[in-house]
């Protein structure tokens, strides 16, 4: 697969300490996104995921080591628009990202502001419309719509600049299971239908068995990288660095310590299956 995204030994740090010391968030982190690739970025609260993914929307510009995105270096000012129409970014509260009253010209904003001509800007406002399958509020006022819904408009007001990279961070953290659920199920269709690269950001580590990959990042570093069934299959590493695994995982974990033949599993289905074959 083709190379999207390139993170070459990156450190950042937000302040330098009254002493002249670097505070950094994130030191050495080296990384690779394929295009069209399912990346889920885990870590505690803190831990500099949300720091990473704003690197490489170019918000932030490393202190030491650099980022490309498609070939181009996200320190290079004169284009960083080109990195922003490339790698799109959803927030975890879609409230922050809307701006208008009515949905489509929410929606519009982005590509508007990027210099989009009509006709052009009508299509691409009602394919992103139709991709999120929002299009029938399109002439309703975001203020009225559902969480789920709002995130969903959101997403659509990124995919009508037509990036091939989307970042979200922890889009769903605010949402009911209701709501969750329609927008892993929208980030699922862009990837795989519209072959969108998608890295995301998350706690849920249901959510997470849906990538292709997943890195941890802890201590300011990647300290996992691997399937999801790899890192899942580390319960009691994953643990030690604070972070959960999905719960079938972990009672499969807790019936293998009581002595019984259950495989590593990621889903109810796979336990439900592992089960029945100890009959």
């Amino acid at each position: 697969m083709e190379e999207l995204i390139r993170v070459e030994n990156l450190s950042f740090a937000y302040e330098t300490l009254e002493d002249g010391t670097i505070d950094y968030v994130l030191e050495d982190i080296n990384l690779q996104v394929k295009k069209g690739e399912f990346l889920v970025v885990l870590g505690h609260n803190g831990s500099g995921k949300s720091t990473l993914a704003k690197l490489i929307n170019a918000q932030f510009v490393p202190n030491e080591g650099n980022i490309w995105v498609k070939g181009i270096n996200t320190r290079e000012e004169e284009t960083i628009w080109d990195i922003k129409k490339t790698c799109g970014m959803v927030f975890q509260n879609p409230d922050n990202q809307l701006v208008a009253t009515i949905v489509e010209e929410d929606v519009a904003f982005g590509p508007e502001n990027l210099g989009i001509p009509m006709p052009k800007l009508r299509e691409q406002v009602d394919k992103a419309l139709e991709t999120v399958e929002m299009s029938e509020y399109k002439k309703h006022s975001p203020a009225l719509l559902s969480g789920g819904q709002k995130q969903r408009i959101a997403i659509a007001g990124i995919l009508a600049m037509d990036p091939e990279c989307i970042l979200l961070d922890e889009p769903t953290a605010m949402l009911d299971p209701s709501g969750r659920k329609e927008i892993v199920n929208t980030i699922l269709k862009l990837n795989r239908d519209y072959n969108k690269t998608i890295v995301y950001i998350t706690h849920y580590m249901e959510e997470a068995v849906l990538a292709d990959r997943i890195i941890v990042i802890s201590d300011k570093k990647i300290v996992e990288e691997g399937t999801p069934r790899e890192i899942f299959g580390k319960v009691e590493r994953m643990k030690e660095l604070g972070l959960d695994v999905p719960q079938v995982t972990e009672l499969a974990f807790l019936l293998r310590q009581e002595g019984y033949d259950i495989p590593n599993v990621l889903t109810s289905e796979e336990l439900v299956e592992a089960l029945c074959r100890l009959n």
